[in-house]
């Protein structure tokens, strides 16, 4: 089922980062009548479509506070997270994983869980989830373990918000060039390559945008065997 995002009224999360703010020009250029754009301390926007809205996702408040704010909202983009500088999980702090948990799963499932019966009640509408490569590949300690959470959220409120109309897309792509990914000395995409796709892939109708071809590769590679996966890992 497409969805187009002209005259979509779009709610997106962690919109002052790198993907943020080009999910929100692009929204903009494809014709949205309005933009809800919220952070945790919102920036300001010359475009009288975007509404600058705070936004915690570790705090039901704050979530609750913005669904209500954005109740006419068509497609909701799950964007906002976090990365830490340590995240193993056998030397990273348990606060450190907690919070990892509390931002890049359990924040964008309330966020997901707070708009799907407005999105309801909306016609139906659609949910961007953005993901990870590391939703399929466990080198980001913390981090991976989240991704892989939510991304099995994705395909569980793919299932669910069917019946009501809800088109719901998973985003993949490899290291992208934003703040996050800063000290990482590694090619990365431009996010407004990334944005672009996901919202190509929505207006096309698929469930899953997979960017570049380093992600395809690993996705193909869950099929096959751990140690084709991960080949630092002794072979028996």
């Amino acid at each position: 089922m497409s969805t187009s995002i002209k005259g979509a009224v779009v709610a997106i999360t962690g919109a002052n980062g790198g993907l943020g703010q080009e999910f929100v020009a692009q929204a903009l250029e494809r014709g949205a009548t309005k933009v809800y754009a919220t952070a945790r301390s919102p920036r300001e926007w010359d475009d009288p479509r975007v509404v600058a809205l705070p936004l915690d996702v570790t705090d039901q408040q704050s979530i609750d506070a913005v669904a209500l704010a954005a109740a006419d909202a068509t497609l909701v983009i799950n964007n906002a997270g976090i990365g830490l500088a340590n995240n193993s999980l056998t030397t990273g702090s348990s606060a450190d994983i907690r919070q990892m948990f509390d931002t890049n799963f359990f924040g964008a499932i309330e966020v997901a869980r707070a708009f799907a019966p407005i999105l309801g009640a909306n016609g139906g509408g659609a949910l961007i989830d953005v993901h990870s490569v590391l939703s399929w590949v466990g080198v980001g300690g913390s981090y991976s373990a989240a991704k892989a959470a939510f991304w099995s959220a994705t395909n569980s409120f793919r299932i669910e918000l069917a019946p009501q109309g809800t088109h719901v897309l998973g985003l993949h792509m490899g290291w992208v060039d934003t703040p996050m990914a800063a000290a990482v000395d590694v090619p990365k995409l431009d996010p407004a390559d990334v944005v672009r796709a996901g919202y190509d892939g929505l207006e096309s109708g698929v469930y899953e945008v997979v960017v570049d071809d380093f992600t395809a590769q690993v996705k193909q590679l869950l099929s096959g065997s751990i140690e084709d996966l991960y080949t630092d890992l002794p072979r028996r």
